[in-house]
């Protein structure tokens, strides 16, 4: 139905940026939220942020002043801008969409993509 595809992962050295993208394609009319999670080896996967409705955006703590999420809706694709990459940022991070239900109010399903590495280096 749909899929999403993240791109822009890579090696970067603490203190740089890099700048993450994905793009959602399917069956799509229209997405309520689009964002960005991330998961270490052998942790939970987490929160980076998210970009809702009206471009209400929710950051993690840890990359709050740092990273930027942005939405294209025009392009169903969803952007976030590293700066000032630590170490600790090294993850695989995913892409996410929350996609409403055609018929049933409230109902959404959530899209995963495959995910992105990023390495930063010290």
């Amino acid at each position: 139905q749909v899929q999403l595809v993240e791109s822009g992962g890579g090696l970067v050295q603490a203190g740089g940026s890099l700048r993450l993208s994905c793009a959602a394609s399917g069956s799509i009319t229209s997405i309520n939220g689009m964002g960005w999670y991330r998961q270490h080896p052998g942790k939970q996967r987490e929160l980076v942020a998210i970009a809702s409705d009206g471009e209400m955006t929710t950051y993690a703590d840890s990359v709050k002043g740092r990273f930027t999420v942005s939405r294209d809706n025009a392009k169903n694709s969803v952007y976030l801008q590293m700066n000032s990459l630590k170490p600790e940022d090294t993850a695989v991070y995913y892409c996410i969409a929350d996609v409403p239900h055609a018929h049933v109010a409230g109902v959404r399903t959530r899209y995963w993509g495959q995910g992105t590495q990023v390495t930063v280096s010290s």
